[in-house]
């Protein structure tokens, strides 16, 4: 963990609340250290930012790591439909291929 990166992302999340990235780069910081800490910042990036695409692939293989396969599940599906809606074809086949892992 980076204390430094840590820091000034937090800063940054202050200066600007409405920014995904910052809550989704944080959430990334905390993710080896701090699996909890990470899925409380990707669900507000859920929550707050759900059309933020980048956050469903790394929030789902959080809650697979913490063994929450339905709530791991549950946010792939949603980033699917988002993926789709988006005509985003490669995030698309990134999260039906977490699915297939997922389900295996």
């Amino acid at each position: 963990m980076n204390h430094t990166r840590i820091n000034m992302l937090e800063k940054f999340m202050e200066e600007d609340p409405g920014d995904p990235f910052n809550y989704y780069a944080l959430a990334l910081e905390y993710l080896e250290t701090d699996p909890l800490k990470a899925a409380e910042l990707f669900d507000a990036v859920l929550i707050n930012h759900p059309e933020y695409l980048p956050v469903y692939y790394t929030a789902a293989t959080c809650y697979a790591e913490l063994a929450n396969e339905a709530k791991a599940m549950e946010i792939l599906t949603k980033g699917v439909d988002l993926a789709k809606r988006k005509s985003d074809s490669k995030t698309l086949r990134e999260l039906q291929s977490a699915i297939q892992n997922l389900t295996d």
